[in-house]
Parts: structure tokens; C-alpha cells; sequence
């Protein structure tokens, strides 16, 4: 069964869709410039004009203040590029998986490690 057969989103999953890529094209343009070092300074010193550079949205722009990788989700952002984005925050992808789906990041690893057996 596919995605399109059952549209039901799996708890914390954010679908990166035909709707959301045009909805978060700004926002992955910017996050994607950050595998450069200079674009991370440039984003760090002022990081409401980074984002004007980009034409984020008012609500991706509040996710970006607020560091809320769930509203960036939900604004469009894929979790490819936000990766570039939760690493100048110093998380790895362990930590954003266990904020998607509200454990600790140590039971997101049991989990991992669990259904890896």
C-alpha cells in the first residue's frame, strides 16, 4: 500500500509532497546554502535578513526565530535541507527525530536500536 492508497500521515511524519515543495522552495534554498561556512556566518549575524534574502513566509520566518523543526515541517521544509539548519543549532538527526515523535532523544535511540533487531 502506497502513500496515495492510504494518505493517513504516520504520527510525526511530515509528507514532502507535491503541495509542500512549492511551499517550502524558499525555505530549502536558504537551508541548502548552509554546507556553506560563509553563508552559516552570514545567516548567524543577522538571520531575519538571511531569510528576506530567501522570501521565507511570516510563519516560516517564526519557526526559524522560534527553532521549531516541527513548524518548519509543516511550513514546507524538507527534512534533507533542514538537516543543514539543525546542525548550525548543533542537533544531529537523532535529536530532530526524537522531537518529531516526542520521546527523549535517548528512547529515540532504544527505539532505533529496537527495530534494528
Amino acid at each position: 500500500m502506497s502513500y496515495l492508497d492510504n494518505p493517513t500521515p504516520v504520527p510525526g511524519t511530515y509528507f514532502f509532497d507535491s503541495k509542500m515543495a512549492p511551499k517550502g522552495y524558499g525555505l530549502n534554498k536558504m537551508c541548502y546554502t548552509f554546507n556553506n561556512k560563509d553563508a552559516r556566518d552570514e545567516f548567524l549575524k543577522e538571520e531575519m535578513a538571511y531569510c528576506e534574502k530567501f522570501g521565507l513566509s511570516d510563519a516560516q520566518k517564526e519557526a526559524i526565530k522560534n527553532r521549531d523543526i516541527i513548524g518548519l515541517l509543516e511550513e514546507g521544509g524538507n527534512i534533507y535541507f533542514l538537516a543543514k539548519f539543525t546542525g548550525i543549532l548543533g542537533l544531529n538527526m537523532q535529536d530532530v527525530g526524537a522531537i518529531q515523535t516526542g520521546m527523549s532523544v535517548d528512547e529515540f535511540k532504544a527505539m532505533l536500536v529496537k527495530a534494528g533487531e
